[in-house]
């Protein structure tokens, strides 16, 4: 298993859990919406940032992928406009994810809320080489 350090953001509940696989089998681990005041509600059509008040340490040579939650997207018509977004092993900021709601309805995120997978890929970096044919 590839480590991944983390580490709490200033202010952010430490009780929740830290991302975790459901299953034995699972490709990604479960973030959760780390939002100590309460909620934030996305209308029809609009985005909004939320917190995993997570800081985290990608080793080198990987990138963390943040990918949607089927269940929200099916059921609620919530969805990740950059998915997969991606999140450099050079990138030190507070994770947050990117929802956007394509539902009819007003959707609430929830403190503590399962909002999105991570999936820790390897990464290869390719030399651009400008050439008259190919």
């Amino acid at each position: 298993m590839t480590p991944v350090k983390l580490t709490w953001a200033q202010g952010a509940d430490r009780s929740l859990a830290v991302p975790l696989y459901e299953t034995p089998g699972a490709a990604g681990a479960d973030l959760c919406a780390n939002i100590p005041d309460g909620s934030v509600e996305i209308v029809p059509g609009a985005r909004a940032l939320i917190s995993t008040g997570l800081h985290m340490a990608i080793p080198q040579g990987f990138e963390v992928q943040i990918r949607p939650r089927s269940g929200l997207a099916l059921k609620h018509g919530i969805t990740l406009p950059n998915s997969p977004g991606t999140i450099d092993s050079d990138y030190r900021g507070v994770v947050g994810v990117i929802m956007h709601n394509t539902g009819a309805e007003v959707f609430k995120v929830k403190h503590g809320m399962r909002i999105a997978q991570m999936v820790v890929s390897p990464v290869i970096q390719a030399r651009f080489e400008l050439v008259e044919t190919l």
